[in-house]
């Protein structure tokens, strides 16, 4: 049998229905709760840090799906001016996405399918190469006086007897490499999750910033929609220029190699790529690794390729990032190194990567928000 809620005596048309307490005489009821009153400024204190401390263990417990988040909106705002400059030329947004997409894998595909035939060839080069190192270090007077006055070759044998009958290093060996098995295969996972996300992303940019600015007061609506669209401008810009110049690092740098014939230029290329998507340092440690790999040709070859490639630098940095970072952030020097460090302590490399267009926003924010509201005081 349904619950039915009690009669409630009707009044006359056109009254308002009288209260169920006044008809049995229980009184009328009183006023509302004051928003002043301890009681109630307790209670909702209390629930306030509750929905806080709740909050927190969600993020300190979802820091990596956090990361894989944030890490796939960079990269859909990075692909974003290229769909929506599609989009001015009177192509589907859906279709200029499927092209943004398809053209990326093709580049992709085309830069890797060059290039992991060459490092597989010479990280086996390398790796037939370690035995022969190794015998010229040990038949070098060097090794040997050393191993005279020290004993290297007796301690080392013991150790590694030590290690063969100790079964807990042994265990500890394979779970090691269980572990770097396990830490490869989550890498592989979170790369195919950052994939999925960024094409989400990228699908529905225009649904969910007209969704976020309806979170925002209607009198301030359109301020909101113009700073966010500033904001989502610039780092877009900021990442497709910065695609462009670690294009133009990586092949600078192997060019260079390659006439000098260092050894593993495609590799080190490949290292000096990815190295330059880090703001700031990325280059001067592209260039320090390179030179100590060129010293095994001698020390002539480290000093040209080091020279060469650090003068680049400084072209890159007054000739060619200026204009290609010219629509994107203009961060001044001191901001950008600090935020550099301050993001790599807290993220890591993804960290170092946002940096820039983070502070960036953060100092358009404040131009156009808190200064704004200063000068009118």
């Amino acid at each position: 049998m349904r619950f039915e809620m009690p009669p409630i005596a009707e009044a006359e048309e056109g009254s308002p229905l009288a209260p169920l307490s006044k008809d049995r005489g229980l009184g009328e009821p009183g006023p509302r709760v004051s928003n002043r009153n301890p009681v109630y400024v307790g209670f909702m204190g209390t629930v306030g840090v509750g929905i806080a401390l709740a909050l927190y263990y969600i993020a300190a417990h979802t820091t990596q799906l956090l990361l894989w988040i944030l890490a796939a909106l960079f990269i859909s705002l990075g692909l974003d001016p290229v769909v929506r400059w599609l989009e001015s030329h009177r192509i589907p947004r859906a279709l200029g996405i499927a092209v943004t997409i398809l053209a990326l894998l093709g580049v992709l595909g085309a830069f890797f399918g060059t290039l992991i035939p060459t490092m597989v060839d010479q990280i086996t080069q390398l790796v037939n190469n370690v035995p022969t190192w190794i015998n010229d270090f040990l038949a070098s007077d060097f090794y040997k006086s050393i191993d005279e006055q020290f004993g290297i070759k007796t301690r080392v044998t013991e150790e590694l007897q030590k290690f063969g009958q100790d079964s807990t290093a042994v265990t500890n060996l394979f779970g090691g490499v269980l572990g770097f098995g396990t830490t490869v295969a989550n890498s592989l996972f979170g790369v195919l999750i950052v994939v999925v996300l960024s094409l989400y992303f990228l699908s529905a940019m225009p649904a969910m910033k007209r969704w976020a600015y309806r979170l925002a007061p209607r009198s301030r609506r359109v301020r909101v929609q113009a700073l966010s669209e500033e904001i989502t401008r610039s780092v877009g810009n900021y990442v497709i220029g910065q695609v462009c110049v670690a294009a133009l690092n990586a092949a600078f740098a192997f060019i260079v190699m390659t006439i000098l014939k260092v050894p593993f230029a495609a590799l080190l290329a490949f290292m000096v790529g990815f190295l330059a998507f880090i703001p700031l340092v990325g280059g001067v440690v592209a260039g320090t690794v390179i030179s100590l790999v060129a010293l095994t040709g001698g020390w002539q070859t480290a000093v040209i390729l080091a020279a060469a490639y650090f003068a680049y630098l400084q072209f890159e940095a007054y000739f060619i990032s200026p204009r290609i970072m010219q629509r994107a952030v203009a961060v001044p020097g001191p901001v950008a190194v600090i935020s550099v460090i301050a993001g790599g302590s807290l993220l890591g490399v993804l960290g170092a990567l946002i940096a820039i267009p983070t502070a960036a926003s953060v100092m358009l924010l404040m131009r156009e928000v808190f200064i704004t509201r200063q000068d009118q005081h």
